[in-house]
């Protein structure tokens, strides 16, 4: 048994997977592979076994899925540090996980660098998170499009949002103001507002609806 080595625990229900996972561990002084098990329930009654520090768990599972797991994890350990991963690069998934108390996501398929590099951010900062799913998780809050406006309401909608006048706007869009005004009155009936900063009030609502729902 390694010494002063923190102990992995991996849930994986692709048993192809395993030996790979033995694999990146054998050689390694800093981490040590306490088990490699196919269910949220099989580590919880091996938990008093393998004490693990680090679980590293796939979020989508039969029975208790990865990410419901979490409550079942910290109760045994408030301490520990569970790294999620999936296939599924899923906004709805990822803050479902992070809502429940991840501690970092990958994405798979997982190489051995990628796998160790989360680790080693996981164990020294509290928090992993790889650049495609910190790039999933800045999408989803910029301001998204508006189904009940055009493609040209929307740019216009965007750029009002962000305080541009309509002169402002105009030249952006490389359009007349009269043009703009002519789809501000649009967006207006849309929205059944009758000024300016009645609309801004209108979109901040929506756009925090749809970052609720998302």
């Amino acid at each position: 048994m390694k010494t002063n080595s923190l102990k992995i625990a991996i849930i994986d229900n692709d048993d192809t997977l395993g030996d790979i996972y033995t694999q990146y561990f054998e050689d390694n002084e800093q981490y040590e592979l306490h088990g490699i098990y196919p269910s949220v329930h099989t580590l919880l009654s091996n938990f008093g076994r393998s004490h693990p520090d680090i679980i590293i768990c796939e979020a989508m599972l039969n029975g208790i899925s990865g990410i419901d797991g979490l409550e079942y994890f910290y109760r045994k350990n408030k301490h520990l540090k569970v790294l999620m991963m999936s296939q599924k690069n899923d906004f709805k998934l990822i803050k479902e996980a992070f809502t429940k108390g991840a501690s970092g996501y990958l994405i798979k398929p997982i190489t051995k660098d990628r796998l160790f590099n989360a680790i080693d951010t996981l164990s020294q900062h509290g928090v992993a998170l790889e650049l495609d799913v910190a790039k999933k998780i800045i999408d989803s809050f910029q301001t998204k499009s508006f189904e009940m406006f055009s493609k040209k309401e929307n740019e216009i909608v965007e750029l009002l949002t962000q305080g541009f006048t309509y002169k402002m706007i105009a030249d952006k869009l490389f359009v007349t103001p009269s043009a703009v005004n002519f789809h501000i009155q649009n967006i207006y009936v849309k929205l059944n507002v009758n000024s300016k900063s009645e609309a801004l009030r209108k979109l901040k609502e929506m756009e925090m609806q749809q970052l609720n729902a998302a």
